[in-house]
């Protein structure tokens, strides 16, 4: 896989993807930046709860499953000294639908542990939690 990535001004660039779609990464103003797109470090911690979330709706369609509605929150706690890398990232699934609490605890394992290529590619501990209908579970 290869992408482009561009330099437009200051510290704004542009993406192209090989799937054909375009975006702005910009820095924060305080850094000379101009906020004309998300940070990289937001683009990562978005890209793993994307990628999982991917690999989570697979996993409970197969299972046969059906999902009424799905978000969750990513965080990142990072190193204080450079290269300020992610140590833990933190992934909380929100799930509402008729779902039985094991079966996504073993889709949210499968992706953590074994699917998401995202998440296993940095050098992070990766945690996880998830709600189904409000009630959270560990």
């Amino acid at each position: 896989m290869k992408v482009n990535v561009e330099w437009k001004e200051n510290m704004h660039f542009e993406s192209h993807t090989p799937s054909g779609h375009t975006f702005s990464i910009d820095a924060a103003p305080e850094v000379g930046g101009e906020n004309k797109g998300p940070r990289p470090t937001e683009l990562l911690l978005a890209g793993v709860g994307a990628c999982s979330g991917i690999d989570i709706v697979e996993i409970l369609r197969k299972m046969r499953l059906d999902v009424k509605t799905f978000d969750m929150e990513v965080s990142g706690e990072r190193a204080e000294d450079h290269p300020r890398r992610f140590t833990h990232v933190h992934v909380h699934y929100r799930l509402t639908g008729d779902l039985p609490v094991d079966k996504v605890r073993r889709a949210v394992e499968l992706s953590r542990d074994k699917y998401c290529s995202v998440a296993q590619s940095l050098n992070a501990r990766i945690t996880t939690s998830f709600e189904i209908n409000g009630e959270t579970y560990e």
